[in-house]
């Protein structure tokens, strides 16, 4: 069983990003998974696909929410990933 891929898709200079770092940085530790973090600022396509949604979560590639980030939302989507 392969753990879901999470990805944090952000920009510089951003409120909501620092807040979103945290709670999905909150929901992997406590579930026992890595993410990782792509920024629009070095990507243009990101940054044309997410401009006013930023920050954004991906689970495997699907987006599942954003601007803020509803960490129950987010606990209870990779629980059932990982069950999966």
């Amino acid at each position: 069983m392969a753990a879901p891929t999470v990805v944090l898709i952000t920009k510089a200079d951003c409120h909501l990003c620092e807040e979103a770092r945290r709670a999905v940085g909150r929901v992997a530790a406590e579930l026992g998974l890595e993410w990782s973090e792509e920024q629009v600022d070095q990507q243009p396509e990101l940054r044309e696909r997410y401009a006013e949604e930023i920050p954004v979560v991906l689970v495997d590639g699907v987006q599942r929410d954003f601007w803020k980030i509803d960490e129950n939302r987010l606990a209870r989507l990779l629980r059932r990933a990982l069950a999966e």
